[in-house]
């Protein structure tokens, strides 16, 4: 039984502001099994691992493992790897794919330039499906194997040439997640219609928010308020909002959404614990996770904030 995930669709626990933080992804294709720590558990060489882990530490570049759907073989194939690296933040968002058959090349790349959002000249423009990335690491945690590799084949057997697995997105309990580029939406409890519906939005610039749990560009409190001016305004272009300002700490802030036509919102988001206590991955001890809590959404009008009586919430 795929516990911490049942457990947590049971409580309803909230989405929004959940997802992996990360303003570029480079992704390597590495086919076989993988560890828990699949950067330096699997066939991929561990030192060249462990170099890509160190070269991105701070500079905003989350480094993940990627391989087809389908069975895999303790084999050690010699066939040349894809990689891709993407650029999540509004205004200049880019997906650029590369073949090497030397992986050990990617750590010649200025890992502070991507996470900057300069690609370089690496690789070209990725013209193809976006990419819907299923987390189905059983060796991280078993729901991810058991409810996303199904979801994964099913996407590859639909026709959906963009569908790979991924090492790891976070929040096992919200399984079967899942990462769509170019744009950095993670998306939780996510079934094949559903994700058709999301991948048929990007193919039209559009946001679908039903299931999301945030943009990877954003900070948590920022993905939740993000989500919430969509919800409250209908609005669905992919690059129509940005995050552009987060006033406090924990676990109260005051979070600006500015808008492309230079509308603005002021979203007061709380971190509360998700109650009651439930286990946050498979054979893990019972936990309270923070929740990220919307409590009002604000249209900033000439500089003022035009108070709004309906409260919005994450959930």
């Amino acid at each position: 039984m795929s516990k911490c995930a049942t457990a947590s669709r049971d409580l309803d626990e909230p989405l929004a502001g959940t997802a992996a933080t990360a303003k570029t992804w480079l992704l390597l294709e590495q086919p076989g099994p993988w560890g828990a720590k699949a950067l330096t558990a699997s066939h991929l060489d561990p030192e060249v691992g462990r170099a890509l882990e160190a070269a991105a530490e701070g500079t905003g570049v989350r480094v993940a493992l990627i391989r087809r759907p389908g069975r895999h073989a303790d084999s050690h194939p010699s066939a040349r790897r894809r990689v891709y690296v993407a650029h999540t933040v509004p205004g200049n968002t880019w997906l650029r794919g590369h073949v090497t058959d030397r992986p050990q090349e990617l750590l010649d790349l200025d890992f502070a330039a991507l996470g900057a959002g300069d690609h370089g000249g690496f690789g070209t423009p990725h013209t193809g499906d976006p990419l819907a990335l299923v987390c189905t690491n059983g060796k991280r945690d078993r729901c991810c194997a058991l409810l996303g590799r199904p979801l994964a084949a099913e996407l590859a057997a639909s026709g959906e040439t963009g569908a790979w697995e991924v090492t790891h997105l976070g929040g096992h309990r919200f399984s079967p997640t899942l990462l769509v580029l170019p744009y950095g939406y993670a998306y939780g409890r996510a079934g094949q219609a559903a994700v058709k519906e999301i991948l048929d939005g990007v193919r039209t610039g559009r946001v679908v928010t039903e299931g999301c749990r945030g943009s990877s560009a954003w900070d948590r409190p920022g993905q939740a308020a993000e989500l919430a001016v969509r919800t409250a305004t209908g609005e669905d272009a992919a690059g129509a909002l940005s995050v552009v300002g987060t006033d406090g700490t924990a676990p109260r802030w005051d979070v600006t959404v500015a808008h492309g036509d230079g509308r603005r919102w002021r979203v007061t988001v709380t971190q509360g614990a998700a109650l009651p206590p439930r286990p946050e991955s498979c054979g893990a001890a019972l936990a309270t996770p923070a929740r990220m809590d919307v409590v009002a959404v604000r249209p900033i009008t000439r500089g003022a904030v035009q108070e709004i009586p309906a409260t919005v919430t994450s959930e």
